[in-house]
């Protein structure tokens, strides 16, 4: 199906009773059942024929931009801030709305209006990501808890694809969780105009957000590094539309100028265990003695590229990694990682787009959430005057066993 999103029912009785669909040939003209398996209440009423469009599948700004010959954020400006758009244009697109239905929720009343479906969409960057398990047993968890069935969306890391799969899905949903969005932030609000929409893993000034605490977190990791004697750090990117990490390399620069460590960049690369092999090839036409991957999938790729070159971790380079996903633990060397509170993420954002959708007003200020550090034994002293095959000669010193242990990395 190449990269186009797919989506999954999870309902609220705890099971998944429905199939993988793609949302392009489901949501948009009709979703096929497959043999014995059960489709959940809610999507009856979604595809052609028996399974008929339901009766709240309302037009979005995209429907309205087509309709006008106009751009969507046009359509956007003119309802939100009418002043910036031509009274001519602005005519043109009221009267497009107006022909096909289309009705504005602004922000301002916290896209309040209820829809009463009793169905959300969660929607993920990569469902193959162990980083995204935690997070939607959390969203499923508060969404059972409240009657509501919960749709999964994975977008497969494209910003198109993740606005054409929202796109469809809006009319039948009563809100809308946003993991690791890929769309620009101009996207986002245009979602957000329409529909309650709760943010995770990025900051918007006028929409809903729940964050970790990625400067604190990435800063413990570099104390942790530092306190081990390395004196510079490589920092492995994640994809160059993701907002964590952006903000994780801002606060591994500044950690570095304030603990004296040098740092360095590669990448960017899909968050990956492939991507994180990929990158340790290009780590041996650099050397390092100490590596912060952007997620753990990328440090585990990296910790196996590294040992299929001879080159000891922790022995000759030290890994830290972030999310703490369950691999993380039974890998060898086990990975030192900086913790998010996933299951934590994906309840509070179900639960806070439920309160809008019920009328509650949003908040516009980040609820940031604690990261920690788990020291585990990927991570050691840095050994002065060793040979690596591979690294050539580095100065490290000390023992490379370590016992697990969790570091507190603070909240704000």
């Amino acid at each position: 199906m190449g990269n186009v999103p797919v989506c999954r029912v999870l309902t609220s009785g705890g099971g998944v009773t429905s199939h993988w669909a793609t949302l392009d040939e489901g949501l948009a003209t009709g979703c096929q059942q497959l043999p014995g398996v059960a489709w959940p209440g809610a999507l009856l009423g979604l595809g052609r024929g028996p399974y008929r469009r339901g009766m709240d599948s309302r037009p979005t700004v995209y429907d309205v931009a087509k309709r006008a010959g106009v751009a969507a954020s046009t359509v956007s400006r003119t309802f939100s801030r009418p002043g910036r758009v031509s009274a001519e244009t602005a005519e043109k697109v009221r009267v497009a709305a107006a022909e096909i239905g289309y009705r504005h929720f602004g922000t301002s009343a916290g896209v309040s209006a209820h829809r009463g479906t009793r169905m959300l969409a969660l929607f993920v960057s990569d469902i193959a990501n162990p980083f995204y398990a935690e997070v939607i047993r959390g969203a499923h968890d508060a969404a059972a808890t409240a009657g509501y069935a919960l749709m999964l969306c994975d977008t497969r890391e494209s910003a198109k694809g993740e606005r054409q799969a929202i796109e469809r899905a809006l009319g039948s949903v009563d809100g809308v969780v946003l993991s690791s969005s890929r769309m620009p932030d101009s996207g986002i609000r245009m979602i957000a105009k329409q529909v309650p929409t709760v943010v995770l893993n990025r900051v918007l000034p006028d929409v809903h957000s729940v964050v970790v605490d990625n400067p604190r977190g990435a800063r413990r990791a570099m104390e942790h590094l530092g306190s081990l004697g390395h004196d510079s750090v490589t920092y492995l990117a994640g994809p160059e539309e993701s907002w964590p990490d952006g903000v994780r390399w801002r606060a591994i620069v500044e950690a570095g100028h304030e603990l004296d460590i040098r740092v360095r960049r590669l990448g960017a690369y899909m968050p990956t265990v492939r991507a994180g092999l990929a990158a340790a090839d290009d780590l041996l036409q650099r050397p390092a003695t100490a590596v912060i991957a952007y997620n753990d999938q990328m440090a585990i790729g990296l910790m196996r590229g590294l040992q299929a070159a001879k080159v000891r971790v922790p022995g000759d380079v030290s890994v830290v990694g972030f999310d703490n996903i369950m691999l993380g633990d039974i890998v060898s060397p086990p990975l030192t990682t900086v913790a998010s509170p996933l299951h934590s993420q994906g309840s509070i954002g179900v639960g806070n787009v439920i309160a809008m959708a019920k009328g509650a007003r949003p908040s516009f200020e980040p609820l940031v959430l604690p990261m920690r550090l788990v020291v585990r034994g990927s991570t050691g002293q840095r050994r002065r005057n060793r040979t690596s095959p591979a690294l050539g000669t580095t100065k490290v010193s000390g023992s490379a066993d370590r016992a697990s242990t969790s570091t507190d990395a603070g909240s704000r």
